[in-house]
């Protein structure tokens, strides 16, 4: 009987020393669920309007990522297969409200993993929560990746990968099919900061960094986002794309000489993003 009493002392404690575990754990980790209001306060103009043509300075673009950008038309959004096309999920962030839930497995109380959906469009991603690795290169690449997160003291760290190809900026700056994108959530209290690192090897010279901010939303709601293409141009020629030639792009300089900053420094490139650059900036020719 002693040794019985013993043993199941000894199962109590060791079932106690979990519970105090698993407590530790969930408070160690932040709870996200809920509506979160999207904040414009810093960055309006680039998100909502969207940034003017031709500006590229502060972005850490390559030759190819230029050249690109530099033959973009606006006139692209007209078309019918671009009126409805979602943003990408490193992307998405920018517009409206979001919300976020889990999926728990009622056994071990684990997540399996966190959901999170952009008003805009009404976009789902799945961040996966289980531990289980990412695809292979050759595996499908969505609009929202293939997310995967782990806990970082209290913030929620997602890594993704197997994205479409997509836009670092609605002015034609892209980013490719290769890209690695690590974001990391964060609340305080009411407020939830959302980081993105993007990461390309075909498109940037650096890591391209941004962030966003939101609020707790207690009686928020997402509402229905729904979208049907119509023709808004009738364009003549069958199989005609928006876009410039090389060179022909006569309206890149508008935002440089708008704003008095040189053409050189609009159009970017990692070292644009430093203080030093102050100092060839002094050197370069007005537009």
């Amino acid at each position: 009987m002693m040794r019985s009493a013993i043993a199941w002392r000894a199962i109590a404690m060791a079932m106690a020393g979990a519970a105090a575990l698993s407590s530790a754990t969930a408070r160690a980790q932040a709870n996200l669920e809920g509506v979160w209001t999207n904040t414009y306060f810093e960055d309006w103009p680039d998100r909502i309007p969207g940034p003017e043509l031709g500006d590229y300075a502060g972005l850490p673009l390559n030759a190819a990522d230029r050249a690109r950008a530099q033959s973009w038309s606006a006139s692209i959004l007209a078309q019918p297969d671009y009126q409805c096309r979602v943003h990408p999920s490193d992307y998405a962030n920018s517009f409206a409200d979001i919300r976020i839930w889990e999926d728990i497995d009622t056994v071990t109380q684990q997540r399996i993993a966190i959901h999170l959906q952009h008003f805009a469009w009404n976009t789902v991603r799945t961040i996966w929560m289980d531990g289980r690795p990412h695809p292979p290169d050759f595996a499908e690449h969505t609009t929202m990746g293939f997310s995967t997160g782990e806990w970082v003291g209290n913030n929620l760290r997602v890594t993704t990968t197997h994205l479409k190809e997509g836009w670092l900026r609605r002015n034609g700056v892209a980013r490719s099919d290769s890209a690695t994108v690590t974001e990391y959530f964060i609340r305080h209290g009411n407020h939830l900061t959302w980081n993105v690192f993007v990461q390309d090897p075909k498109y940037l010279e650096e890591p391209f960094f941004r962030n966003r901010d939101y609020t707790m939303a207690e009686n928020g709601s997402i509402g229905a986002y729904p979208c049907e293409s119509v023709v808004e141009v009738v364009v003549p020629e069958e199989g005609y794309f928006p876009h410039y030639l090389p060179g022909q792009n006569k309206f890149l300089i508008e935002y440089a000489r708008n704003h008095h900053i040189p053409f050189e420094a609009a159009m970017g490139g990692a070292a644009t993003m430093y203080p030093e650059y102050r100092k060839k900036l002094a050197q370069l020719p007005q537009p």
